[in-house]
C-alpha cells in the first residue's frame, strides 16, 4: 500500500485524536461559554480599567487576538507580572469572553491580563494540537513584547479553565507542537500556572476507552501529566469533587509533590465541572488565586475581590 506521506498521516492521526476527546469535551462543552459568554464569570471588581487588543499571530485559518485588560496607571514602561486566560470549551468551542472578569479583576490589582483568541473546530475546523500551538504562542508573545506591554518577562502566569486550563499546562510542560513562525528562541513557557479544573489526564482516559496504540500515542502527546518534571513552574488548581476529570489534577498534585514542585490543589464540595463559572465559586476561586500570586510576590496587599454573602469555602487537599 502507498505511503499517504508525512502530511496526510498527520492530518488523520489528529482526526483520530480528536474522536478520542469527544468524551472530555461533552463534560466540557456543557459548561463553557458560547461565543456571546455565556456562562462567562460575573463581574469581580468595581475599579475602572482599559482594554485594548493585540493581534498576536495570523494562522492560516485566520487572526488570533489577545484581548488585554490594563490598569489605569499603566506605562509601556512598567515592569508588571501578567496573566494570559485560555478559555473552555472542549477544544471545540467557546470565547475569550469567560475569562474577561477575571482578567479585569487582576488589572485592577495591577496586573497585565490577556484573554486569548485561539483555534477551535466550531470556528476554524481544526484539531487539538492547533489549540496547543496556540496558547504557546499567546506565551511567547508577551515576553516576546514584554517591553511595550509593560510586562516583566519573568512572571507571566498561564491560566485557564477546562481545556483552557489543559492548554495553560501545555505551554509550562510540553515541548512538542511549536508554531512553525514562532521564534523559538524564546520561551514559551510560563513562570506559574492557575489552573481551573483543567483536563490534565487524557492519555488515562484514552485507557479507560479502549483506545488503540495509535490513538493512545496521540493521546499522551498532549497530556500534562506525562511531561511534569522538576523545574515546572508552581501551580494551583480549583476542582469540584463530583468533577470526573479531578483524577487527573489527584495525579499531578502526588507527582509534583514527590519532585518536590509546588502545587496545590482546592476542591469545593460536591460541586461538579466548570463550578467556577458561577458566584459564588467564581468570587472564591480568584480570590484564593491572588493570594497563591500574592506568595509569589506576583500581588501586593489583600485581595479586593468582592465575596457574595455567606461564601462557600474551598478545601486545600493534602
Amino acid at each position: 500500500m502507498k505511503d499517504p506521506g508525512p502530511a496526510l498521516r498527520h492530518k488523520r492521526i489528529m482526526k483520530v485524536l480528536a474522536l478520542l476527546l469527544c468524551f472530555v469535551s461533552s463534560v466540557v462543552c456543557a459548561q463553557s461559554p458560547k461565543s456571546k459568554g455565556k456562562n462567562a464569570a460575573p463581574a469581580m471588581t468595581d475599579a475602572a480599567v482599559k482594554h485594548e487588543e493585540r493581534l498576536y499571530k495570523t494562522a492560516p485559518e485566520g487572526e488570533l487576538k489577545l484581548h488585554l485588560a490594563l490598569p489605569m496607571d499603566w506605562q509601556a514602561a512598567d515592569k508588571r507580572p501578567a496573566i494570559v486566560f485560555f478559555f473552555g470549551g472542549g477544544w471545540k468551542n467557546g470565547s475569550y469572553r469567560q475569562f474577561v472578569a477575571q482578567g479585569d479583576y487582576f488589572a485592577s490589582r495591577g496586573m497585565v491580563a490577556a484573554s486569548a483568541d485561539y483555534r477551535i473546530e466550531s470556528i476554524h475546523h481544526t484539531t487539538p494540537d492547533k489549540c496547543v500551538e496556540d496558547a504557546k504562542s499567546a506565551v511567547r508573545y508577551l515576553r516576546q513584547h514584554a517591553a511595550e506591554l509593560g510586562i516583566d518577562p519573568d512572571r507571566i502566569v498561564a491560566a485557564g479553565g477546562s481545556a483552557g486550563g489543559h492548554l495553560a499546562a501545555c505551554t509550562a510542560l510540553i515541548d512538542a507542537f511549536d508554531a512553525a513562525t514562532d521564534d523559538k528562541s524564546i520561551s514559551a513557557k510560563p513562570n506559574a500556572m492557575v489552573l481551573f479544573n483543567p483536563a490534565l489526564n487524557l492519555d488515562e482516559i484514552s485507557v479507560l476507552r479502549g483506545a488503540s496504540a495509535e490513538k493512545k500515542a496521540q493521546a499522551e502527546a498532549i497530556t500534562p501529566n506525562r511531561f511534569l518534571k522538576a523545574g515546572a513552574p508552581p501551580a494551583i488548581l480549583f476542582f469540584g469533587t463530583a468533577d470526573s476529570l479531578k483524577s487527573g489534577a489527584d495525579s499531578y498534585v502526588a507527582k509534583a509533590k514527590s519532585l518536590g514542585l509546588r502545587a496545590e490543589l482546592w476542591t469545593a464540595a460536591d460541586q461538579p465541572h466548570g463550578f467556577f463559572n458561577r458566584a459564588p465559586w467564581a468570587q472564591v476561586t480568584v480570590q484564593k488565586a491572588d493570594q497563591f500570586l500574592a506568595s509569589l510576590g506576583y500581588l501586593k496587599g489583600e485581595p479586593t475581590v468582592k465575596l457574595p454573602p455567606s461564601a462557600p469555602l474551598l478545601i486545600l487537599q493534602p
